[in-house]
C-alpha cells in the first residue's frame, strides 16, 4: 500500500512562509492498495487537491472514512472535485451522533443555503452516507476496523489491512486530562503491531496544560502510543495551525531520535510525502 498525506493540520487551515515546508490544509490521508478503488481519511480542506489529482482520470468510484464531523475534518467535501462530474460516487463511513443522528442528517444541515450556496444532492456526482459505530467490514478486497476512541463528540479510529499490511489512523486523540499516559481499549486494538500509526500529536506539554479537555495530545503520548503498541512507524500529525516549519523540524528530531532507541521509526506528516507500507 502506499499512503499520500494531502492535508495535515488540525483545527483551521492556514498559509504563510513560515508553514510552507509542511503545508495548511487540515485532515485528509490517501491510501492506494493494487487493484482497489480509491479510500482515503477524512475530508479536510487537503481533500480538495486528493480529488484534483483524482479527477485527472475520469468517473471516480472511491470511499472516504471520516473520523468525526468536526469542520477540519468536513469542510472539504463540497469541494472534492470528483463530485462535480456525473457518474462519480463517494460512500463516506462516519459516526452516529450521540442524539441519534445519522451523518446524512447533519451533513445536509450544513451543506445547504444560507451557510452553503448549495445542498449535496445538487452536486453532479453522489454521496452515499455509511452510519458506523464500533465494527469490522470490508471494502474491496481491504479490511477495515473502525473503533471509538476518546474525542469531543462521537469519533472513530479506523485501521485497514491489505495484503499483510496495516495502517492505523486516529486523527484527533484525547490523552487523558491529568497529563498521563493510558490507552482506551479501542484505540489500542487500532494500533497494536501495525505497520503505520498516523497519530494526533497537536500540542506541546505546555499547551496541553491549558487545553487539556479539547480532545488531542501531545508528541510525547504519540510515541508512547507507538512504542506501548508495537508499532512500525508513526507519523505525527494534525499539527496545531501556529506550529511552524522550523518547529515541527524540531518536533521531528526529537521523535526520530526516541524512537530509534525504541526501535520503530518517526517523522512528522507534511502535505505531499508518500510512504510505502
Amino acid at each position: 500500500m502506499q499512503v499520500t498525506f494531502f492535508g495535515v493540520r488540525g483545527s483551521t487551515p492556514c498559509h504563510g512562509d513560515e508553514i510552507s515546508k509542511y503545508g495548511g490544509n487540515t485532515s485528509c490521508v490517501a491510501l492506494r492498495a493494487p487493484g482497489q478503488d480509491p479510500l482515503f481519511f477524512d475530508l479536510g480542506t487537503g481533500a480538495r487537491y486528493f480529488g484534483a489529482e483524482l479527477a485527472k482520470h475520469g468517473t471516480f468510484h472511491g470511499t472516504c472514512l471520516l473520523s468525526h464531523l468536526h469542520w477540519d475534518h468536513t469542510q472539504g467535501l463540497p469541494f472534492f472535485t470528483p463530485l462535480l462530474r456525473e457518474g462519480s460516487t463517494l460512500d463516506v463511513y462516519a459516526p452516529v451522533q450521540d442524539d441519534g443522528r445519522g451523518v446524512a442528517e447533519v451533513m445536509g444541515t450544513v451543506i445547504r443555503p444560507p451557510v452553503f450556496p448549495v445542498t449535496i444532492e445538487q452536486l453532479p456526482g453522489a454521496v452515499r452516507f455509511h452510519d458506523t459505530s464500533d465494527s469490522d467490514f470490508q471494502i474491496g478486497e481491504l479490511r477495515v476496523m473502525a473503533r471509538s476512541v476518546p474525542h469531543v463528540g462521537p469519533t472513530l479510529g479506523y485501521r485497514v489491512e491489505f495484503g499483510g499490511r496495516s495502517v492505523a489512523y486516529l486523527s484527533d486523540h484525547q490523552q487523558p486530562h491529568d497529563g498521563s499516559f493510558a490507552v482506551s481499549d479501542g484505540a489500542r486494538e487500532l494500533a497494536e503491531g501495525v505497520d503505520l500509526l498516523i497519530h494526533d500529536a497537536q500540542y506541546t506539554p505546555t499547551e496541553f496544560a491549558v487545553k487539556s479537555t479539547w480532545g488531542h495530545c501531545t508528541m510525547d503520548y504519540a510515541l508512547w502510543m507507538a512504542k506501548h503498541c508495537g508499532v512500525g512507524k508513526l507519523a505525527l500529525y494534525h499539527h496545531d495551525p501556529t506550529r511552524t516549519d522550523l518547529a515541527l523540524d524540531e518536533v521531528g528530531r526529537c521523535a526520530q531520535a526516541f524512537a530509534k532507541a525504541s526501535g520503530f521509526e518517526a517523522f512528522a506528516a507534511h502535505e505531499g510525502l508518500t510512504v510505502d507500507v
